[in-house]
Formats: structure tokens, sequence, C-alpha cells
């Protein structure tokens, strides 16, 4: 639990830094399914990452001022819902397992509150992400600002407790690289898994059995998110979902699927052919897009700005969408004018990455403090940061695009740390290569 007492007092030492206060930090609600049925439980990142805790109706408070505090307010023990829900620690094991200096029942928070807030110089909490406990923290300040006549006053400064929570989540430490390699590993597993499961007739739903299968058997707890398996046109869908679409003779398959393991997520796409070997027009194009990601991973290093590999990769499939006649050179023009213009964006429309971390689109700034002229350069990579590197192609029939690349969806992503002198690709066990593709799938 060390790792997470750490944290704790980092953020306690920069709530000092803006003259104190008391933060409050909620893990996530149980919501309901249907009927009976809750939808499978996952808690809070922010929370998890300052505590490590796993258990619904949870809060965190964390107090900087002259006597530092970090208080958990959980569930009591109550053996009889031990017997249908499980295991409870109740707030004195959580506080003795999870390091916190207090600990108390969660039913207690409307009277201890008041106490925590009072003559406090400022509240950090992330208004408007709970509207109930939103209420409950206008109760409580309401409540401070009754003993007025008392001397006692209330907070007089809310800051977004994220935003500092935020920077820190950003850079991650040896432990959460250490499970990001691993979820990386298993995720990777998966999609040689599905390379190897494909055949013509089969459904996206059988190769999105397949990755959960491998998943859960190396311990992950969930997908990272909605497992995208898509074939022939589907894959021209960017955030299309598995469903019942037959695999043909001669598609190919796009699967965008990763693990979360221990709260941390791993982000992998793969494009492969249904039939184990690509045609003409689609290895043409998928060389173009590997390249492009071949030019964003050799951007990828500390110093160079965020945008630097996609503006790599950007040249890079621009010229490709020239050489394959994709785009029409007498009406886009230069490679200059294609980006210059964007006409790049009929086949290409997202950004070549996104952080990540505890959840798959990771929190963090993606650009800097605002300039002399105003304008937010895009931030400069530095070691421990997490980000995917994902280019792709997406060909549907248009008039005037030559019928060959008709419905052809390309995209790989890999998941890269940077380094003190560059990048680490931690997904480089999922083969992206046509030879190593070939190879795999001919086994």
């Amino acid at each position: 639990m060390k790792s997470y007492a750490a944290r704790r007092a980092a953020l306690i030492a920069q709530m000092q830094a803006k003259g104190g206060g008391v933060a409050i930090i909620p893990t996530a609600r149980e919501v309901m399914r249907n009927r009976d049925a809750d939808y499978p439980y996952r808690h809070d990142s922010y929370f998890y990452y300052l505590s490590g805790f796993t258990e619904p109706e949870a809060v965190i408070v964390l107090v900087a001022g002259k006597q530092n505090r970090s208080i958990l307010f959980c569930r009591e023990k109550n053996l009889e819902r031990e017997i249908w829900d499980g295991y409870r620690y109740g707030p004195e094991a959580a506080r003795e397992a999870f390091g916190f200096d207090l600990a108390f029942p969660v039913t207690s928070l409307a009277a201890e509150m008041p106490k925590l807030l009072a003559n406090a110089p400022a509240l950090f909490y992330a208004l408007g992400s709970d509207s109930r406990l939103d209420e409950q923290v206008q109760d409580w300040l309401r409540d401070v600002r009754m003993q007025a006549r008392a001397g006692v006053a209330a907070p007089s400064a809310v800051h977004d407790v994220q935003v500092l929570l935020d920077e820190m989540r950003l850079i991650k430490d040896a432990d959460e690289v250490a499970i990001m390699k691993r979820a990386a590993a298993i995720s990777a597993a998966a999609h040689r898994r599905a390379m190897q499961a494909v055949r013509p007739g089969l459904r996206e739903y059988h190769l999105e059995a397949e990755l959960l299968h491998e998943f859960r058997r190396n311990g992950s707890q969930f997908p990272a998110y909605g497992s995208i398996v898509a074939t022939g046109a589907n894959a021209c869908v960017l955030h299309y979902r598995a469903s019942d679409a037959e695999i043909r003779d001669g598609d190919l398959v796009l699967i965008d699927a990763g693990c979360e393991l221990d709260s941390y997520a791993s982000d992998i796409t793969r494009t492969f052919p249904a039939n184990g070997r690509f045609s003409g027009p689609q290895k043409a194009l998928y060389e173009i897009v590997l390249a492009s990601q071949q030019a964003a991973i050799a951007e990828t290093a500390p110093g160079k700005r965020f945008m630097d590999g996609h503006d790599a990769a950007v040249r890079v499939l621009a010229q490709g969408m020239l050489d394959t006649s994709l785009l029409d050179k007498d009406k886009v023009g230069s490679l200059d004018d294609v980006i210059e213009k964007g006409a790049y964006r009929q086949f290409y429309m997202h950004r070549t990455g996104h952080w990540l971390g505890m959840d798959v689109h990771d929190v963090g700034e993606y650009r800097e403090a605002a300039g002399g002229d105003g304008e937010k350069p895009w931030r400069r990579l530095q070691p421990g940061m997490v980000l995917t590197i994902e280019p792709g192609i997406y060909v549907r029939p248009e008039p005037g695009v030559p019928e060959q690349f008709w419905n052809i969806g390309i995209r790989i992503e890999d998941d890269a740390v940077v380094t003190a002198d560059g990048c680490d690709i931690i997904t480089a066990d999922a083969p992206k290569t046509v030879a190593d593709i070939e190879a795999l799938m001919k086994q």
C-alpha cells in the first residue's frame, strides 16, 4: 500500500501549496442493470489511484492543514450482507490494510464532514462529477455557514481536485508501467489467438469470444472497453462493436481490443486477412498504414510534442493516398496541398493517439499553458507518459475512388511508454508486419 499512501501525501502537498483545505474523492456508485441485477461493478479510477480500495460506497477525505490526515469512509461490517455480496473490510480493518490515518462508516459522512470543513481554507472537489454528492456537499457547506456567529468559517475557495490528480496520473511510476506491460502482453496473446482462430464462415462474435477467453484466462478482470471486431466494410466504422456479421473469404478483419488488468488498460488494434493472405490492394494500403505508424513511433520521445507523431503519420498516409490514386493529384494538388487543405481526412479522420492508463482514454491535458500569443502549444512528451499510436485508412465506396480499395478498413495500434531516450512499444508481441501475420496464420 506504500504507493497509494505516497500518492495521497503528494496530493496533500499540492493542496498545502494552494493554502491547504479538504479534498473529497468518492468512488463510483453501483448501477442497476435491470430489476435485481447490477452492472458489473468497477471502482472510480481517481479513488482507486489514491487507495487501492475496490469496495463500493466509499469516500476518501484528505485534510491538508496543521495536521495532515487521510480518512476513509466505507461500509461497516455486515455478516448477513457478506453472505450475499462477499467480504467487507469494515472501517477499522480497511484503515489498517490500506494505510489511512482514520476510517469511519460511510453512514457517518453527514455528521463528520461539517466538522472537517469547518475553518478549512478551501474545498478540493470535482463539482459536477456526482450530482447526488454535489447536493450533500452543499448541505455540509450550509451547515458550516450556519456556525458563522460562533466564529466558524466555511471554505472560501473551491479547487477541482481532478485537475491536480490528472497531472499525477499522467506520469506513470515503475509499478504502473509493470502492470501495463503485463496487460499489454495478455492483450497481444489474445490478438494472436484471434488471428489463429479466424476462418471464413465464422462470425464476429466468435472472435470476440476468443479475445474474452484469453483475457480472463490470464487474470484480466475486464475488457478495457467494448471490443471492436469488424469484418469487411464494418472495419470502416470507427466505433463498430462486435456483432453477428459473417466473416467471408477475402475480407480483412479489424480487431481493436485490450484487457484491463488491476485497473490499468491496454489498447491494441490489428488488421489481418480472414483467409490468411493479403490481396494486392489490401497489402498496398496496409503497408502505407504500417509505414505511417513507424514514422509516428520515431517521433515519440522526450521533448517531442504530442502532435509530432500525428503529423509524421499524416504525411506518410497522405503520400500513400496520392501514390495509390485514392486522392487524385489533378484535383487535390501536391502533398503539402493535401495536408494543408485536410483532403486526407476523407480516408483518415481521427488523431493518431491518446493517453493511456487507468482509463483507456486516460486523463491529462494534451496542451500546455497558453503562450504569449494566447495559443496553447501541444504538450511535450516526458518519460513515464503512456500513449497509443494508431494510424489508419478507411475507404468507403465513393465516385472517383478506385474500386479495388472499396470497403477496406485498416488500423494498426500499439501502446508506447515514453522512456529516457525514446519509447518502448509494450504491445510488440502482437504481429503486425505482413510477413509475420501471414506466417502466424499459416500455423
